[in-house]
């Protein structure tokens, strides 16, 4: 934290208060929820029916079998991009059984189809990291919701994102 290490780092009347702060702010590095976000994607999405993107999916394995995978939606890889989405990857033999397909095909896509269209990269991994979190992902479907995007400021509605080439099941 930049805050936390400025006055960490600069001598306080309250010495007190410093160390109290300091030794909250080190808590606060600790490991919590939003730490291992480090699969890094990019894929477009349609949002009301424009395309959109490619937004940077910072992931992480919420749960290993059945496969879950949380995303946080950036525009971009910068360090001050605001976080506009959020995307779910959960595991077909969850969705499949458990969704109506009526909602599924509204508002879940098929990462198979998704991944085999080309739109999707997998970066900062290897190649056979890439292939391996690819072949993982395949077998998910996703569910995405925007929550600011041109506005100013959040409007508080949240849009249904959707796959480039969505295609609903038919079963």
């Amino acid at each position: 934290m930049k805050i936390a290490g400025a006055l960490c780092s600069r001598p306080l009347i309250a010495v007190s208060v410093a160390v109290s702060f300091c030794a909250a702010s080190s808590a606060l590095a600790a490991a919590g929820p939003a730490d291992k976000f480090d699969i890094h994607l990019v894929a477009p999405h349609t949002v009301e029916g424009k395309l959109m993107g490619p937004f940077h999916h910072y992931c992480k394995l919420a749960q290993q079998d059945p496969l879950v995978l949380e995303c946080l939606l950036y525009m971009s890889s910068d360090a001050s991009a605001r976080l506009v989405g959020v995307e779910y990857m959960v595991d077909k033999r969850l969705t499949r059984p458990n969704v109506p397909l009526q909602d599924w095909n509204t508002f879940y896509h098929d990462h198979e189809v998704e991944i085999a269209s080309g739109r999707v990269q997998v970066l900062d991994r290897s190649d056979a990291e890439a292939k391996a979190l690819a072949e993982a992902a395949a077998k998910t479907d996703g569910v995405i919701w925007k929550l600011w995007m041109d506005e100013k400021v959040p409007s508080g509605k949240a849009r249904i994102g959707q796959a480039v080439g969505h295609k609903p099941r038919e079963k």
